[in-house]
């Protein structure tokens, strides 16, 4: 007879009803009894569940059966589990349905994975050592740093990023080059089309947001193409008008490889030879895992490139801080153009990453996250080399994604079905046709990308089982 258990009122947890019913162990039996009741709408979202000492008492079954399934059911998205706050129901916009929905319908549920890229791990911020770096700079800071303060930024922070940037990316300056601002769309905007007016050559695939930011700017794009060696330098020649290039050489993004040394080369000859500027995006720099990071672009001229980099995906993106490494110049133009001080990044936060890079937290963060990122990438290929070999990865060991090629002769058409099938796996990732400039003439490349540093350690595994359900078969 199935034992069917109700749980009295008892201080120790809510009432929850289970049918323990069916063939397996008892953590087997337990796991399905909770996905059925999430599924079935019974558990609705934010549903406190009992703790798992209460619930093993009234099953009379192990703490740790109990236990092991919850971290299951957290691993695979169907719970959340939060210090202080308990085990729950994760939250849906409608509750997950026994039965697969027709291939043409987009599926009603919110997604359970996030696999989006250039998400750094929130649940790793560094917040103890943060507070630290906080208290020590609030602590030792001047009244001056209260009052209207220097566009540039803060001299402490502009101190600390040119020793840093310096040291561990190769990059030429001193502080007075060294300009404040929120990340890298912020930049942008300072920079055009004031400071560098007209056409911009650009990478064939990159960021939407960039590409709808220059158009808003009235800055016109030429896209340029991408091998194996990075972006086709020799297609910067035949660009005319063009008066600077935004480029990502140390890990270009989408695609995943490096900027050949010879075509570095070639680039920085064209900008000497036009009188251009070349913007670099130092996206990923940082988080090269088969080797040491490529110096910066900057190195090789430092008249000619500006080098822009951030904190959002080493740190957070909720820091709203960047920086721009600038030719002499074009500093007095940038601050103009950044105007009054609503603009600018917060003083508090500007003297904790001063104080956090001085005192080497930011280098032991960079370490621990490199480990972290590259044991998730690690994963990703194996998962995807077992389950799905006929798919390639792309691009070097280095940032927060992946890009899964599809096979030779795929389509637009069969990346949007393979964008769908993650969808009813509960993933969020995007399609690499969204990156392609709409003016690109190189061959279109199709594909999955795969933000890899987003889940937590233990949803990790849960995610890459769900992206492997949604890859499409061989053949």
């Amino acid at each position: 007879m199935p034992k069917s258990w109700v749980n009295p009122a008892e201080s120790l947890g809510a009432d929850l009803h289970l049918e323990l019913t069916g063939p397996g162990s008892r953590r087997a039996v337990l796991i399905r009894a909770l996905r059925d009741a999430v599924r079935s709408g019974r558990l609705a979202p934010g549903t406190r569940l009992p703790p798992y000492r209460s619930l093993a008492a009234d099953l009379g079954i192990a703490r740790n059966t109990v236990a092991d399934a919850y971290a299951e059911l957290v691993a695979e998205g169907w719970l959340s589990a939060r210090q202080g706050s308990g085990t729950r129901v994760a939250h849906r916009a409608k509750p997950l349905t026994p039965t697969r929905a027709p291939a043409h319908r987009a599926p009603e549920s919110r997604p359970t994975h996030n696999l989006l890229q250039g998400q750094p791990d929130a649940a790793s911020f560094p917040r103890t050592a943060w507070l630290a770096a906080a208290r020590r700079a609030l602590t030792a800071a001047p009244h001056d740093a209260f009052g209207p303060g220097d566009p540039r930024g803060r001299p402490e922070l502009r101190r600390a990023l040119a020793d840093y940037l310096a040291r561990t990316r190769g990059v030429r300056t001193d502080p007075e080059r060294l300009v404040i601002c929120s990340g890298f769309a912020h930049a942008l905007r300072l920079l055009l089309p004031a400071v560098l007016p007209g056409p911009l050559a650009v990478e064939s695939y990159g960021l939407p947001f960039h590409r709808h930011l220059l158009a808003t700017a009235g800055v016109r794009t030429h896209p340029l193409g991408i091998d194996e060696q990075g972006v086709e330098s020799e297609e910067l020649g035949s660009t005319a008008g063009v008066g600077a290039a935004l480029l990502t050489p140390a890990h270009q993004f989408p695609l995943g490889v490096p900027l050949h040394p010879d075509r570095r080369a070639a680039v920085i000859n064209w900008a000497r030879e036009n009188g251009a500027y070349v913007l670099e995006d130092d996206y990923d720099g940082e988080f090269r895992y088969d080797r040491k990071p490529v110096g910066a672009l900057q190195g090789l001229d430092p008249e000619r490139v500006l080098h822009i980099g951030s904190v959002s995906k080493s740190l957070s993106p909720a820091l709203r801080l960047g920086w721009m490494v600038l030719p002499d110049r074009l500093v007095d133009a940038v601050l103009e153009a950044k105007g009054e001080r609503e603009a600018w990044a917060g003083v508090t936060d500007q003297l904790t990453l001063a104080e956090f890079l001085a005192h080497g937290a930011y280098d032991r963060h960079i370490r621990r996250m490199r480990q972290r990122y590259r044991r998730r990438r690690d994963q990703l290929i194996d998962a995807v080399a077992t389950h799905a070999p006929h798919l390639t990865v792309t691009g070097i060991a280095a940032g927060l994604h992946a890009v899964l090629q599809l096979p030779d002769g795929s389509g637009e058409s069969d990346e949007r079905a393979a964008l769908r099938a993650a969808r009813w796996q509960g993933l969020a990732l995007d399609g690499l046709s969204g990156y392609r400039h709409p003016e690109a003439t190189m061959a279109p490349r199709h594909g999955l990308v795969v933000g890899y540093a987003t889940p937590s350690d233990s949803a990790f595994p849960g995610a890459l089982e769900a992206l492997c359900r949604a890859l499409p078969p061989m053949g």
